[in-house]
Formats: structure tokens, sequence, C-alpha cells
């Protein structure tokens, strides 16, 4: 099926092109490299996964309500445009912002693979190139996932957000090696952790779950990788370098909270849109989402070095200053454990049913589909 079909309206430009800046840089040293960073290499060549066998694609999935939200958590809930749609407008209503979002995920993955492959190029250490060589097998993975999902159970796309691809245009045509890290590693994947993690939480729809939960054990590992690059190389950086750093922080932070708005959406149902970002400035559940898409990124910017005046007060200004003490760490490994019980719950209930299907193949004294002849 086509993509072009399934937008909501048509993408500015098919085919996106961002000049490229700065330096490929090849390193002749093989035997040097730093330990922590090697045994990342080393786990993300682990934990490579098939996403056509491991997410179980024969779920169904209710294109009007594929995450169960909950009316509560739906802009236009308790205004007068709610109370004038019907059940079956609701429902278009949820397929939308479902595909609104993921679409956003998309597009992110997209970026992600693109500076993945920036990194591995123009990083000056070896072993941040093998690294970054795995990430971006990763994230071509998780583009997959996210097409597919929307192609085949939501069955709409949207075009990226203007603010998301100023973001990732800002990221791509600086030419210093470490921007990509910053601008992606830390900030859009940052973001893109924390909405997945209060999705995954909330849902009760299985493939959603999996969906997320997989992708998120894949990010927990880009996320420790850009933390322990950026660290490194920012104890080596003048105060006036660090500041230039800051200040692409906080733009793109602000960039971020306001592309949370969704206005496209509500566009789509008729609501002018000074109307529609009045309506999500007034919105309890998004000023709470909006608080906790930045739990990623606040502490991860205070752990690698940055954490300046300017940028404590944007963080005071923004309400998410006091996340700056939340233990990452701990979030990462909660994100591993997810995706590992995910997994054996799953599968000990494949288990349970070919034990339960030999027992009564037993009883009924004949054989289990696929056994071999008794001799």
């Amino acid at each position: 099926m086509s993509t072009e079909g399934l937008y909501t309206q048509p993408p500015k430009e098919w085919t996106w092109q961002v000049p490229a800046q700065g330096a490929a840089r090849f390193s002749w040293e093989y035997d040097d490299g730093r330990d922590r960073l090697l045994a990342l290499y080393q786990k993300g060549k682990d934990k490579q996964w098939d996403a056509v066998r491991r997410i179980d694609w024969d779920l169904e999935v209710d294109p009007y309500d594929p995450l169960g939200t909950p009316d509560e958590a739906m802009t236009l809930y308790g205004t007068r445009y709610w109370d004038a749609m019907s059940e079956r407008d609701r429902g278009l209503l949820r397929q939308h912002y479902t595909s609104w979002q993921f679409s956003q995920f998309l597009h992110g993955e997209q970026g992600a693979m693109v500076c993945a492959a920036r990194i591995v190029e123009s990083v000056p250490d070896l072993d941040a190139k093998f690294y970054s060589a795995t990430q971006t097998m990763d994230e071509a993975r998780h583009a997959e996932i996210y097409g597919r999902f929307l192609h085949e159970k939501v069955g709409m796309l949207y075009p990226i957000n203007d603010n998301l691809q100023a973001l990732l245009g800002d990221t791509l045509r600086d030419s210093r090696w470490d921007m990509p890290y910053l601008g992606m590693q830390v900030l859009i994947e940052g973001l893109a952790l924390a909405a997945f993690g209060m999705i995954r939480d909330t849902t009760d729809k299985p493939l959603p779950k999996q969906i997320l939960a997989y992708v998120m054990q894949d990010e927990a590992r880009h996320v420790a990788f850009g933390r322990m690059a950026l660290r490194d190389y920012y104890k080596q950086l003048s105060d006036a370098e660090l500041r230039e750093r800051e200040e692409f922080v906080i733009e793109g932070c602000y960039l971020m909270r306001d592309r949370l708005r969704g206005t496209e959406v509500l566009a789509n149902f008729g609501i002018p849109q000074a109307e529609a970002v009045e309506m999500t400035e007034q919105s309890e559940f998004l000023h709470l989402f909006r608080k906790l898409l930045f739990s990623r990124i606040v502490p991860c910017v205070k752990d690698i070095g940055l954490w300046g005046p300017r940028l404590q007060k944007a963080y005071v200004d923004l309400g998410v200053f006091d996340l700056g003490d939340s233990n990452l760490d701990l979030l990462m490994s909660q994100d591993e454990e997810i995706a590992e019980q995910l997994d054996a719950e799953r599968f000990a209930a494949e288990e349970a049913a070919r034990v339960a299907e030999v027992t009564d193949a037993i009883a009924q004294g004949g054989e289990p589909a696929g056994a071999a002849p008794r001799t």
C-alpha cells in the first residue's frame, strides 16, 4: 500500500534534502577504545532482533481506538465540540490522534537513523563509530515498525510536525560532530522515550505495548551511549563552547514543548488554529503530559555537564527544573526489564498453549499437530 494515499494531507515535499556540513573523520587506531563504549557496542550486537518475528503482528487493532485512550485525555473533552460529536466522530478523533503521535515517532526514527549514520561518519573515535553503526540498524528497525503499524493497523499518517522538522534540520546542518548526539540522542530521543513510556504504561492494547516496550529497550542503550560520549567530550570544552551547546538545548526544548499541541489534528476537525491552541493550553492532561515528556531530557542534560544559569532558568520557566534530580539509570534499567518481562510472559503463554495441545492430543489417543510419527 502506498503511503501517499494514507496522509491526511500531503507533505510539503516528498524528499527533504538537508545540506551536509562538517568533515568525515577516519581513525587509524584500531586497538584503543573505551571499555564502557566497547561493552555497549557488544550489547548492541547481542540485542539485535527482527521486528517481523519478535512482534506479534497478528494481534488485532481497532483503528478507532488503537491505544484505549480515555475520554478525559482528549483535548476536546468537556468542550462544545466534544458534546456535538457522535461516537463515530469520537472514534475518528482517536484514530487521528494516534496517527499524529505515531507519525511523529516514525519521522523521528528516520531522523535518528540519519543522525546515527552521520555520527558514524563524523565522530573521531572508532569505539563510538562501532556503536553508532549498531544504532543505525536499531533506528531502521524502529522506522520499519512504526511504518508498518500506521499502514496496517491505523490506516492513516500525518506529515512531520514543523517544529520537529526544524529541530532535526538544525541538528543535521551543524558542522560540529557532537551536535547530532546532542540534538538527537539527548533532545529528540529523550522526548520520544518519555512519550513512549507514558503510552506503554497506560495502554491496554497488546500490540502497541509490545512495540513501545521493545523499541524502548533499544533506546535505553542509545541514551547511555550519548551520555558517555558527550560527558567525556564536554569536560574538555571552554565555558563559551558550553554556553553555545546550552543555547541549542534551550531553543530545542522550547521547540519541542510547542510541538506537543497536536493542533494539526484539531484543524482536520474544523477547529480554528487560535481556538485549538487555546484548548491545548487549557488541557490539564496535556500539561501533565508535557511535563513528563521532559523527564528523560533534564537529568541527561545535567549529567553531561550542561547546567549553566541560563539553562536552569529556562527549565524553571518550563516547569521542569525539579526533574534534574531524576534517576536516569533507574529509568533505563526499568525499560530493559519491562521488555524482558514481556518476552517472558509471551513465551510462557505460548509454551503453556503447546503443552495443553499435546496433553489434549494424548488424552484423545492421537498425535499433536506437527509431532513426529511413533516408531
